[in-house]
């Protein structure tokens, strides 16, 4: 430890001595001067506050666009039916921020701006409007109309140009028929040939 000496007097204010072993310092005249002794320690040094390391950075983050859905008539299909004509596809925003950081810590943010880098493409739903066709019900061929009844004890009237008699069975003259009744032909079938008469279909009977 060291120490400070004052010696007393007024013409030996500013003189330094030595220490002696008496605690007693030599003045120029070599009488001894009492002293005080002072503490002259140096206290320690402060340890520096450090400064803080601040950034400021631009950063991008990007977030999907969500698409939107709708729906069109479409004529050229069949009412109650659809489809999706167009795929929804999601697009793609930035958001650009100022990131202030303080010793690697983000402190603050600033947004900058907004930019769609990627536009989302619109979903489209084909719906129906054409009514479609149904084909009519086919129309029944009328039936054929009755053959006319024989006239009772006469001429039947399915037969002209000649008297085809009615009975239970009627043959040509002349044929292979064994009757009961003939007719001498020819004869026009102009009803249905109940008797058979007109073998070959031509619309004329016995006429062989």
């Amino acid at each position: 430890m060291a120490f400070l000496l004052v010696v007393g007097g007024a013409a030996n204010a500013a003189a330094v001595g030595a220490f002696s072993g008496a605690g007693e310092a030599a003045g120029p005249d070599g009488a001894a001067q009492p002293f005080v002794a002072v503490d002259a320690t140096t206290s320690p040094t402060p340890t520096p506050t450090p400064t803080p390391v601040v950034s400021v950075t631009r950063v991008d983050e990007s977030e999907s666009v969500p698409f939107e859905s709708v729906s069109v008539d479409d004529p050229n299909r069949d009412i109650g039916t659809s489809a999706v004509t167009t795929t929804g596809q999601a697009g793609t925003k930035v958001h650009t921020y100022d990131v202030t950081t303080t010793d690697g810590v983000e402190t603050a943010r600033t947004f900058v701006s907004e930019t769609v880098t990627v536009s989302p493409v619109q979903q489209i739903t084909s719906v129906g409007t054409r009514v479609p066709f149904v084909a009519p019900a086919p129309v029944a061929a009328p039936a054929p109309a009755p053959a006319p009844a024989p006239a009772a004890g006469g001429c039947d009237s399915n037969y002209s140009g000649a008297c085809v008699p009615v009975a239970s069975d009627v043959d040509c003259a002349g044929g292979s028929g064994n009757g009961p009744a003939y007719v001498q032909g020819p004869v026009t079938v102009v009803g249905s040939d109940v008797y058979d008469l007109d073998r070959d279909g031509d619309g004329i009977a016995c006429d062989r």
